[in-house]
């Protein structure tokens, strides 16, 4: 177990009789359409397909995104989360580890709502699907039948930013707030949509945000995560003090995440990600953004 955020397809693989062992495939399909939006689909179909023994598959688009909120998927309710993921056999004295078969940021997002609703014995699966899979270890279609867990939510408000945390951290010299999209969208060259539709938002970023993309902090052959040297250079050379108060965010709450993780690998577990993100700040015209184009 190379952290007690990370475990390898090893330690998983020896660990599979566990009895408090709950495994979950969280896979999402995202596209750009034509119109430029940015949209996500239950990726269900990966799952079916060929998963993890004793993996279940748990829909972030649906179940573990807030149906009232007027933003596409945001954090659910403390009681939404904890009726899904008791439903789905998690007790608070489970271990979780969570893996996906395409990116690794919806990992590293339902990572993210775990510790959020005060769970913090979760790790995400390092390189995944793909190196599981091309290790040739066991796969199974079965789905495991396990049983009605009791899950205790107990909110961290700490770990969650909205745009009035990260309009004061933006004036403040000991916080920075980070952006994990790529760095073209970052400079406002690529103009992607995070709203329902394409009218109404801006592109680039965050006014005094700095870019970390979700993107290099995994080896693009190996899909693991790199070294933590190598991550802490990646911080280094974007201007992020190790020791600041920082808030994380991209599109929709989901690269943000996978920031949050690089940074908690550093030892930094208080990190703060801004949920709606661009899809809320870009569309709204008081809220300062930037860009190097034009």
């Amino acid at each position: 177990m190379a952290s007690r955020h990370l475990v390898n397809t090893r330690w998983l693989e020896e660990h599979l009789d566990d009895p408090r062992l709950r495994i979950f495939d969280c896979t999402v399909h995202r596209r750009v359409d034509d119109d430029g939006v940015f949209r996500i689909a239950r990726g269900d179909a990966e799952y079916k397909a060929g998963h993890i023994p004793g993996a279940r598959h748990l829909d972030l688009v649906e179940d573990l995104s807030e149906p009232e909120s007027p933003l596409r998927f945001t954090l659910p309710t403390p009681e939404r989360f904890a009726e899904a993921v008791s439903r789905a056999g998690v007790s608070d004295d489970c271990h979780v580890v969570v893996y996906g078969a395409r990116e690794y940021q919806y990992a590293t997002r339902l990572w993210w709502m775990f510790r959020v609703f005060g769970f913090d014995n979760v790790a995400l699966l390092d390189g995944g699907w793909h190196t599981w899979a091309s290790e040739g270890r066991p796969v199974t279609t079965e789905v495991p039948n396990h049983p009605v867990g009791h899950f205790t939510p107990r909110y961290r408000p700490e770990l969650v930013a909205d745009k009035a945390a990260v309009l004061t951290a933006l004036n403040d010299a000991n916080a920075r707030v980070i952006n994990g999209l790529a760095p073209n969208i970052h400079a406002g060259e690529v103009h992607v949509h995070y709203g329902p539709d394409a009218h109404g938002d801006r592109p680039g970023r965050i006014a005094g945000s700095v870019n970390l993309f979700a993107g290099h902090l995994i080896n693009a052959q190996t899909k693991k995560l790199l070294p933590r040297p190598a991550i802490e250079s990646l911080v280094r050379k974007q201007g992020i003090p190790v020791d600041a108060r920082l808030i994380t965010y991209c599109g929709a709450g989901i690269a943000a995440t996978a920031c949050a993780f690089a940074l908690a690998l550093l030892g930094r577990e208080d990190v703060a990600v801004y949920d709606a993100s661009l899809q809320e700040w870009a569309h709204d015209a008081t809220l300062p953004m930037e860009s190097d184009v034009g």
